[in-house]
């Protein structure tokens, strides 16, 4: 190899906040070796194998910069993978199972792999009254986002991409008083005063039986969920989608929608 083609020391480490959407302390923590590790556990726990291009990989491939550059050790673990765990949760919704990565409690990944509809499933839904054959609702993709960012403080972002949510299922641009739109923006006015994130109101708190507190529903569509992801990118200072939150569960259940041709 010659001296052009060695790979340069790294003149500052990779941190968490450079390739994942995460925020506070683990932004700026120096990915490990241990941490992708354990990713890579996880990710083959569940899928069988680790995902080409994935989370697992990302990480991979700054630990290994890290290492290379000295600025961590073969075997180190930051403090808050070590503590609250590195870890990889599946949740089904109607049409597709979504899978989740955590790194310190904070989503650092999500894929959702649409599923067909099993006989007994539909036996199940038809005796509880459910139409699996049916497109997946905006309000059903709003409680999906409890499932993968339920533990997330609302703020302005959230908010408003909920308020766009209610309005696109109801399809008037009335917001209905003490609805999720209302409940979310009083959430996050509430949490932009409060210093502490035990003591802020979380986006479980507020979407939590979300089908049930909308006036209307309807079928999440490409253009809804263009209007809830345009409505959280503008009121997020970093221009950005949180993952696994309210644009991404809208985005994914029209997806799926579209490629069920419902």
């Amino acid at each position: 190899m010659s001296q052009q083609e060695q790979p340069r020391r790294p003149q500052e480490p990779v941190k968490y906040g450079d390739v994942f959407e995460v925020s506070g302390e683990l932004a700026d923590k120096t990915i490990a070796p241990e941490d992708a590790n354990m990713m890579q556990a996880a990710e083959t726990r569940v899928f069988g194998h680790t995902q080409k291009g994935g989370t697992a990989a990302v990480m991979q491939s700054a630990a290994t910069a890290n290492k290379r550059g000295g600025f961590v050790r073969q075997g180190e673990a930051t403090d808050l993978a070590a503590e609250q765990g590195v870890t990889v949760a599946q949740t089904d919704v109607p049409g597709a199972r979504v899978t989740t990565e955590f790194v310190g409690g904070q989503v650092v990944g999500q894929y959702v792999e649409p599923r067909p509809v099993t006989t007994t499933a539909a036996t199940d839904a038809e005796t509880l009254g459910l139409d699996l054959q049916s497109a997946i609702t905006i309000g059903e993709a709003l409680e999906a986002a409890v499932q993968t960012a339920g533990n997330k403080a609302v703020d302005q972002s959230d908010a408003a991409a909920i308020q766009a949510a209610e309005v696109r299922a109801s399809g008037t641009n009335v917001i209905a008083p003490g609805g999720i739109a209302a409940s979310a923006q009083s959430a996050a006015n509430h949490n932009a005063t409060v210093d502490l994130d035990e003591d802020k109101i979380k986006l479980v708190d507020v979407l939590a039986g979300a089908t049930g507190k909308l006036q209307a529903d309807k079928a999440a569509t490409r253009q809804d969920a263009e209007g809830v992801v345009s409505a959280e990118l503008r009121n997020n200072p970093n221009l950005t989608t949180h993952p696994g939150g309210v644009a991404a569960s809208v985005t994914a259940a029209a997806r799926l929608n579209e490629k069920a041709d419902i």
